[in-house]
């Protein structure tokens, strides 16, 4: 594991070295979809405007198919942390459908039944849990597959002057990130200790892989490491700056452009 994320962090370092670096395309992915996501076997799970959840490998052969997608509302994210276990969250009812591999469903969980009620962001843990933020407590917590609270922090209200928005949450290598894209990265220890915070603001498609972050801040992708604490930046080609959704991966960007997904090496 410690020899894959280093490997990571070297490729995104020289990738965000060279300023001209060469994307070439490798796949491009038609249908009508409105949102996706890609797992770190480069599979990809794709929504379509009739609420329709396909994976397919990395070589475009499908794999499952869920078509319960409306039976909670609308489908607020998709978690494909784990290629084995992905999350479905929905924000309005405050539920987390579990799919196994093949896309067939195994559990529902209810955070209402633990009186989250209002939740936009959740995740994988490291130990097969979910992480969730609880904005009407201001607390990180961690539920488990039954549904049954196992830790919380304390009331951010009373270690933060501001108290953090986050729109999303990373598990990564022994730390966990709270990302408000208005106040910034909030880094804690997998018990929830708060560690220290990251000023990076305005970041979309936001990715955490090791200790490099990853996003993309205007029509540059900027790569920081937490442990060096050196920043790269490098500027996007003109055609992958028109996008709808973007996933990096190592050595990988995946744009969503009028309902096709594109898959990019660089």
């Amino acid at each position: 594991m410690k020899l894959i994320l280093s490997i990571t962090c070297f490729l995104f370092a020289n990738i965000c070295v060279a300023q001209n670096a060469v994307f070439t395309e490798v796949k491009t992915v038609e249908g009508d979809y409105i949102d996706f996501s890609i797992d770190n076997l480069g599979n990809y799970y794709l929504l379509s405007k009739n609420n329709q959840l396909k994976k397919l490998n990395a070589n475009g052969d499908s794999i499952g198919v869920f078509n319960d997608v409306r039976r909670y509302g609308k489908l607020y994210s998709i978690d494909a942390t784990n290629p084995l276990k992905v999350l479905l969250y929905y924000k309005s009812f405050a539920t987390v459908v579990v799919l196994d591999r093949f896309l067939n469903s195994v559990n529902t969980i209810d955070l209402r039944k633990q009186d989250i009620f209002q939740a936009k962001a959740i995740a994988q843990s490291y130990d097969n849990n979910i992480w969730v933020y609880d904005e009407q407590v201001s607390k990180l917590k961690k539920i488990g597959e039954d549904g049954k609270l196992l830790s919380e922090t304390v009331d951010f209200r009373i270690i933060f002057d501001e108290v953090p928005n986050p729109t999303h949450i990373f598990d990564q290598d022994g730390f966990v990130y709270l990302y408000d894209p208005e106040k910034g990265i909030y880094v804690f220890d997998i018990y929830g200790s708060f560690k220290n915070k990251i000023s990076y603001k305005g970041l979309t498609d936001l990715a955490i892989f090791g200790k490099t972050i990853v996003g993309i801040e205007g029509q540059q992708l900027l790569a920081y490491t937490t442990g060096t604490l050196t920043e790269k930046k490098f500027t996007l080609p003109a055609f992958l700056q028109v996008r709808e959704k973007a996933v990096i991966r190592p050595g990988h960007f995946y744009l969503l452009q009028n309902g096709t997904v594109l898959h990019y090496t660089f």
